[in-house]
């Protein structure tokens, strides 16, 4: 069975009366002998695939990639049983039968098949969802999944859930997140910037342009919990103003809705400290990259896109008006500024484009474990979205903000932002910065954070000039948790 992903380029050349209602880059599996049909009027289960993934960006999944590992889910999935002559929606007892011998061969199979517990239950949800789909379509009667019912906490309130019990039981989830605790996340943004744990330079590592480049982009990743995608395709006409003096209080970072996931609009934020080191590089290490290059896209990528009059909100590209909120990351990768420059933040020190900070957080662990700490993880760009989110919320749940928020208020220094911090539910606060669509997604973080370590904290700092027996209780607190 074969995936491709669909392309309307040429279509009037098709023995066709319009253009096909499909979207560009949308999967599209197709039997070996390229047939659709076996007889006319009778669709092969590959279609019904087509079918519902075409609908997918209308049920809240409008990425390409979520598409794509939808399809090949499906496609391994009909692969498997075509196989063994299973039909994926007549006998409910031969469907269950293949699933039992699908886990086996996922499970417990050659290595090459093998898959984690992890990517067997998202690949049976993708299942379960498709058949569900199925059969409220009328295609089939018949779905190879057992489930049982059981009740949650959403939103505060108990609701009904359906548990798969195809799905496999999982750790606990605080002993799977990938996030860095905050001494770790110091090593590694120090290790980005060429130095050694102490903050001294590590005279061993070489390139200082790109050090200054690394450890802005490490810094304030860590800081706003920006996405791969959104912080390698980010402008310097996007980055925030530098407030005029320092603030306690985060700036607040709008991110533009082409390059966020899923296309939504979203606004995070950033502390003044990173904010202020991007626009150190900006203004020094970038532009002496830049300086006397001039930027021509591949022609793989598209025409030039020449940028006059730019401000914050956008620019005239090409001689229309358009806004840096509407541009995707490849026609954000196409820009030329009126220098004739990329507007991107991240330059090599050639002044082109840079986009592969999978391999230089990769090999900066790879550095830190060889010369410092051994048990020191490899740092994917997402890991730092994640060490945001669990450094906000433990500061959120330890009051910080808040009390900063009361002081600034009090101040009017920046009345908005403090207001929003009082007024709004830590997890509703942190739902907003990650751009979750609803704050149980949020809720998740609390599963993998150290809520004894943060509230140990806070017993200290509230027992700061207390009596000695008050500063005993809140020790004794935590005498048991050993035994747990």
């Amino acid at each position: 069975m074969h995936l491709i992903n669909f392309s309307a380029t040429g279509w009037e050349s098709w023995d066709v009366a319009r253009q096909p209602l499909i979207r560009d880059q949308m999967p599209v599996l197709i039997d070996d002998d390229l047939l659709f049909e076996d007889t006319p009027g009778a669709p092969r289960p590959a279609m019904a695939v087509n079918h519902w993934l075409r609908e997918m960006p209308l049920n809240g999944a409008p990425a390409l990639r979520t598409w794509e590992n939808n399809a090949r889910c499906l496609r391994d999935w009909l692969a498997f049983l075509t196989a063994r002559g299973v039909h994926p929606f007549k006998d409910r007892d031969d469907l269950r039968a293949a699933l039992s011998m699908y886990a086996e061969y996922r499970l417990a199979g050659e290595l090459k098949n093998r898959w984690d517990h992890t990517t067997w239950n998202l690949h049976v949800g993708i299942l379960s969802s498709f058949y569900n789909w199925a059969k409220d379509e009328g295609l089939t009667t018949v779905v190879p999944f057992s489930y049982r019912m059981g009740k949650r906490m959403a939103d505060g309130v108990l609701v009904e859930v359906k548990r798969n019990l195809a799905k496999l039981r999982q750790p606990r989830p605080h002993t799977t997140i990938k996030y860095l605790e905050w001494d770790f996340a110091e090593l590694f943004v120090r290790a980005l910037a060429g130095l050694r744990p102490d903050g001294e330079p590590d005279t061993r590592y070489r390139p200082v342009r790109e050090a200054a480049r690394n450890s802005a982009m490490g810094k304030f990743v860590r800081s706003s919990g920006l996405r791969k995608q959104e912080f390698t395709h980010l402008t310097t006409y996007e980055v925030p103003p530098l407030p005029p003096h320092p603030t306690t209080l985060p700036v607040q970072f709008p991110l533009a809705y082409a390059i966020t996931k899923g296309e939504k609009d979203r606004v995070t934020w950033v502390h003044y400290e990173p904010l202020a080191e991007m626009h150190q590089y900006i203004e020094l290490d970038r532009a002496a990259s830049a300086e006397g290059f001039r930027w021509r896209p591949p022609a793989k990528l598209g025409p030039p896109l020449h940028i006059e009059e730019p401000d914050w909100e956008g620019a005239h590209i090409n001689g229309e008006r358009r806004s840096w909120r509407k541009l995707s990351p490849a026609e954000r990768l196409c820009l030329v500024t009126p220098e004739g420059q990329s507007p991107l933040v991240s330059l090599q020190s050639t002044g082109k484009p840079f986009v592969d900070w999978a391999t230089v957080f990769r090999r900066t662990s790879a550095r830190i474990r060889e010369r410092y700490e051994p048990r020191f993880p490899t740092v994917a760009p997402h890991r730092l979205r994640h060490t945001m989110a669990m450094r906000t919320l433990e500061q959120l749940m330890a009051g910080y903000y808040q009390r900063v928020a009361t002081v600034v208020e009090q101040t009017g220094d920046d009345a908005a932002m403090a207001l929003y911090l009082m007024k709004n539910d830590p997890m509703l606060i942190l739902r907003d910065l990650l751009g979750h669509w609803s704050v149980t997604s949020t809720e998740l973080y609390i599963a993998r954070l150290d809520i004894t370590r943060i509230f140990r904290e806070a017993y200290k700092d509230t027992a700061v000039g207390a009596d000695a027996a008050a500063e005993v209780e809140a020790s004794g607190e935590f005498d048991d948790e050993d035994d747990i």
